[in-house]
């Protein structure tokens, strides 16, 4: 195995690692193995509320602080990046009840 397959296996694991997190603390029953490779939005059909969404940023960043030695400050970044990128959708967000607030004095 090449050290490049060893760096591309070593980060698929460190994912698998956050994305399975993810699930659990959004109390879902998947595992990174189930959305593998899927290509619909598969991370609009589940959700997890505000303060689950931190404990997982949270937990990511010291994660990734302790596997890849970085920084706490580019760990924080990378994990807002990966819950930009495949976070899963926000059920009691403060932006969402602004908006249907809007929705229904608009009509």
């Amino acid at each position: 195995m090449t050290r490049a397959q060893q760096k591309t296996d070593k980060e698929r694991l460190i994912l698998k690692e956050l994305i399975d997190k993810m699930f659990e603390l959004a109390g879902h029953d998947l595992k990174f193995e189930d959305v593998e490779g899927r290509k619909d939005n598969w991370f609009q059909q589940y959700t997890m509320t505000e303060a689950q969404n931190q404990e997982w940023r949270d937990w990511g960043t010291n994660f990734l602080n302790k596997k890849r030695r970085w920084g706490k400050k580019l760990a924080d970044r990378e994990m807002r990046m990966l819950d930009l990128y495949c976070g899963l959708k926000i059920s009691d967000s403060k932006f969402l009840n602004n908006e249907e607030e809007e929705k229904s004095t608009a009509s």
